[in-house]
């Protein structure tokens, strides 16, 4: 079992940055993809970023692309989600989540990942 927990959401103006971090329990993190989803207010959860067990690949959704970016430190058993030129319309619960299947895609779907953390909420101001 994997306990995941998100930290680093807030409130911040349009064009600012946010890092969220998710730090997970358990030996096994560094064998598993990790990824970002969001939710917006009346909204279906959706991908945001995904990357390798390694931190080598990533993938990211085209509204994110170029001013997101994943990391992780398996050292740490956490994984970043790095914010830049926040937008309003980036304003969610952000969830990250763990696949353990040990597939070398990265995976956009929710139905791919087993655990989720609680969210962690980002609201960007205009």
């Amino acid at each position: 079992q994997v306990q995941l927990v998100e930290s680093g959401g807030g409130l911040v103006q349009a064009g600012g940055s946010l890092r969220l971090s998710c730090v997970a329990s358990g030996r096994t993190f560094s064998s598993y993809a990790m990824g970002w989803f969001r939710q917006a207010p009346g909204k279906e959860r959706e991908f945001v970023a995904a990357i390798s067990w390694s931190g080598r690949n990533t993938y990211y959704a085209d509204s994110v692309k170029g001013r997101f970016t994943a990391s992780r430190d398996n050292a740490k058993n956490t994984v970043y989600l790095q914010m830049s030129s926040l937008k309003p319309e980036d304003t969610a619960v952000y969830y990250c989540a763990a696949d353990r299947s040990l597939s070398q895609r990265l995976e956009i779907f929710m139905r791919e990942y087993d655990y989720w953390g609680q969210g962690t909420q980002v609201t960007v101001s205009s």
